[in-house]
């Protein structure tokens, strides 16, 4: 299995919270009690005083919130704006159908000088939402991206400094080449190389086992979702005839969905949080 102390420093604490009440956290009946939090990162390496302070931080930006549990004890719960998150995410983490291609949808926006913050934040989202640039102020995604990020810049009040088209590409170059222009391609795949290099192994060592023991499947689990989350928005799911031949998201891809499989439901008993629903 995999080594602890190793995967510590590769996880930020903070993400693993939000890792956690993503899998499991979020099904709970009541607030996550802080006692259970510390137990819970503890298995994945993280101590005490850093699941405290990660909390204050998600706190501070309103994914957190502080409630007492029925007992009385100290917790918290997602926020109303985390649990729209959570479940926009839902949609790319567990994905496992190829992506048709339904064309394209393009953003384009304009900031005054004034508020340049605004461009700024506008620019991170959209590559957050794995939108690549197709020109200054021009940023293009495959089409089915276009309800999450029209939610996304909405909450955050800039739809009045974006406008939306959907098409096709038509340019003279072919779109496979344009698409390499648009996308930082061979970054994309050591994100998934990288992925491959950490669980490939991991998943082969549950492979030879017949028994799933809760805690190191919750640690495993935990773990690969961590890692994994993060890859549906810095790889937009392009169609297939569109990325390099032997594109390694296909096989980072096989390896989560096999350990989400494998591990998700045992990792919930140790978790002991509730039971969450199928995905």
């Amino acid at each position: 299995m995999i080594n602890v102390s190793e995967q510590h420093a590769q996880h930020a604490p903070r993400s693993l919270i939000v890792t956690l009440y993503g899998a499991y956290g979020r099904f709970a009946p009541g607030p996550v009690p802080v006692a259970e939090l510390i137990r819970l990162l503890a298995a994945v390496g993280v101590d005490a005083p850093s699941v405290r302070s990660s909390v204050s931080r998600l706190k501070r930006r309103g994914l957190l919130m502080p409630a007492r549990t029925s007992e009385g004890a100290a917790g918290y719960e997602l926020s109303p704006e985390a649990r729209q998150l959570l479940d926009d995410g839902d949609r790319r983490i567990y994905a496992t159908a190829p992506y048709d291609d339904q064309g394209w949808v393009l953003a384009v926006f304009s900031v005054p000088e004034s508020q340049r913050q605004k461009r700024h934040v506008l620019r991170s989202r959209l590559a957050g939402l794995g939108f690549g640039t197709a020109a200054p102020g021009v940023w293009i995604a495959p089409a089915r991206l276009y309800g999450e990020t029209r939610h996304t810049l909405g909450r955050l009040g800039l739809e009045p400094y974006v406008d939306f088209f959907r098409g096709e590409h038509l340019g003279f170059t072919p779109t496979a080449d344009a698409v390499a222009r648009w996308w930082d391609l061979a970054a994309v795949a050591k994100e998934h190389e990288a992925f491959l290099d950490r669980h490939a192994r991991v998943l082969r060592d549950w492979e030879r086992r017949a028994d799933t023991p809760p805690e190191e499947a919750y640690r495993d689990y935990l773990l690969a979702l961590d890692s994994w989350r993060h890859l549906p928005y810095a790889d937009p799911g392009l169609p297939a005839r569109l990325l390099p031949e032997g594109w390694p998201g296909t096989r980072s891809a096989a390896v989560f969905h096999a350990l989400h499989e494998r591990l998700r439901d045992a990792g919930a008993v140790y978790a002991a949080l509730d039971t969450p629903p199928p995905q």
